[in-house]
């Protein structure tokens, strides 16, 4: 278990409080959330009931069947109460109408700080709301209201106080981080957004839009962090050391305070420049998860993704030898992506051996080149349940069964370079069990596009039994 605060909720609480708006805060991330929070409205007087997901939390974006029905739950208790209700979040910003007809009064798009705090005043003074940018509501006559533009946008992000961390009690994550892991790690951000335009990653709140927070206001908050008793920060920031001239800053910064703690971000691999990595682990950074995707050049143009392997060579290397955890994210299902590509993935993580990998399912999310191509076949399931769902809800090229268990296998086989040592013969068997299930669970007409990936997908299998790596070759 590794909970982290909720900091686009504390953001916004912020922002209320900048406008002396007062507010409290319901955590849901140690809190069982219906009953917690049926509680703590009893024990308020609140007028508005604000859902606010933590834009700063990768799993916001994924839309979650269960976020969204204990949004809905949350919105009726409140109602109930006679409370006005307001959602905001990715799901809500792609489906507003579903939102509104389950118990909702407004719903927030796009970066709403400004937009929370303007709308909390005019409800709060008896006036009338005007429409407003990333503002929807819905008429008597259940039509849609919106103000002109869909998001809302707040340039002045980078500005705003740091997060309302009061607004929460800290010692339960302190407790439960000491007592699994020995040490406390909370989370800081640096930074909002991402330019990069990876086909796949759905942007509902911030576009493309990229802000950057000054390195000596982040300096001075992990200082303050640090005073606090917190021994490890995760930066939850989408896109880490982009701009390679703030990392050196920050590096400075830290150094003139004091202020550096051991640190783990994501980041790129074309981002890992000789002089950003030193700057790094100046600053105590100690693991760089990276969005590798893919073993295979083809599935990486394919994705838009804007890297190549040699790329992602030369980085594992850089960090390695700058004592750097090298972590990667890796993707399997992506269209065209076949037995030999996929085999190409998993011979890249033996050859460079990171020190550890994330494995998810191509997931289409509303809003996203990918979403639209493979829309015509989504059937009734559109959304994973919960975030470790990982089921294929289109025409991959293998079974959702068949990819979980490549992704056992595999995560099986870097746990034994890295952490647990399974037993060797564990792994094999792992392995053998891919490759007789390889043949057994191909998908007839798998979904393609891109004349790249029409010649990639021919049914040419390569065997399985390079999967299965020489027991000598281990460490």
């Amino acid at each position: 278990m590794q909970p982290y605060l909720p900091l686009g909720t504390l953001y916004a609480a912020t922002a209320l409080r900048d406008r002396g708006i007062s507010s409290d805060v319901f955590d849901v991330m140690l809190e069982a959330p219906e009953p917690g929070f049926i509680a703590a409205l009893r024990n308020s007087e609140a007028k508005i009931v604000v859902v606010y997901e933590d834009d700063f939390n990768f799993l916001s974006k994924m839309c979650l069947t269960r976020m969204r029905e204990v949004a809905w739950h949350m919105a009726s208790a409140a109602k109930d109460a006679d409370a006005i209700t307001v959602v905001h979040g990715s799901d809500a910003t792609d489906n507003p109408q579903l939102f509104l007809e389950n118990h909702f009064d407004y719903v927030l798009c796009g970066e709403a700080e400004n937009l929370l705090a303007d709308l909390c005043r005019a409800l709060l003074n008896g006036a009338e709301v005007s429409p407003s940018d990333g503002l929807v509501c819905m008429d008597a006559s259940g039509r849609l209201l919106r103000g002109s533009q869909r998001l809302a946008r707040n340039p002045a992000w980078s500005e705003l106080a740091f997060p309302a961390r009061d607004l929460v009690d800290l010692e339960p994550y302190r407790s439960a981080w000491t007592s699994k892991h020995g040490y406390f790690s909370t989370n800081m951000v640096a930074s909002r957004g991402c330019p990069f335009r990876c086909n796949w990653c759905a942007k509902p709140i911030s576009s493309n839009h990229f802000q950057l927070r000054s390195a000596s206001a982040v300096a001075d908050e992990m200082l303050l962090l640090k005073r606090a008793g917190v021994e490890h920060i995760w930066f939850g920031d989408d896109i880490f050391a982009l701009n390679h001239h703030w990392v050196e800053q920050f590096a400075r910064e830290l150094a003139d305070r004091d202020a550096a703690l051991p640190f783990k971000i994501q980041s790129r691999v074309d981002l890992m420049r000789e002089d950003t990595v030193r700057h790094l682990r100046a600053s105590g950074c100690t693991e760089v998860w990276m969005g590798v995707e893919s073993g295979s050049q083809i599935i990486l143009n394919a994705m838009d993704k804007g890297i190549t392997l040699d790329q992602v060579a030369v980085a594992r290397e850089r960090l390695r030898l700058a004592g750097i955890r090298a972590c990667f994210f890796l993707q399997f299902g992506y269209p065209g992506e076949t037995w030999t590509e996929l085999q190409q993935t998993i011979n890249l993580v033996r050859r460079l051996q990171p020190d550890d990998i994330g494995i998810s399912f191509s997931y289409p999310l509303p809003g996203t080149v990918f979403y639209d191509r493979v829309q015509s076949q989504l059937g009734v399931k559109r959304n994973w349940i919960e975030s470790n769902d990982l089921c294929i809800m289109f025409k991959a090229a293998y079974t959702t069964e068949f990819y979980r268990a490549v992704r056992d296998a595999l995560h099986a086989e870097v746990n034994s370079w890295t952490k647990s040592k399974p037993e060797c013969n564990e792994i094999d068997s792992m392995w053998q069990a891919v490759e007789h299930m390889e043949p057994l669970s191909r998908v007839s007409d798998p979904l393609v596009w891109g004349p790249e990936l029409e010649l990639a997908s021919s049914p040419v299998f390569v065997s399985a039994d390079s999967l299965i790596a020489p027991t000598g070759s281990r460490q």
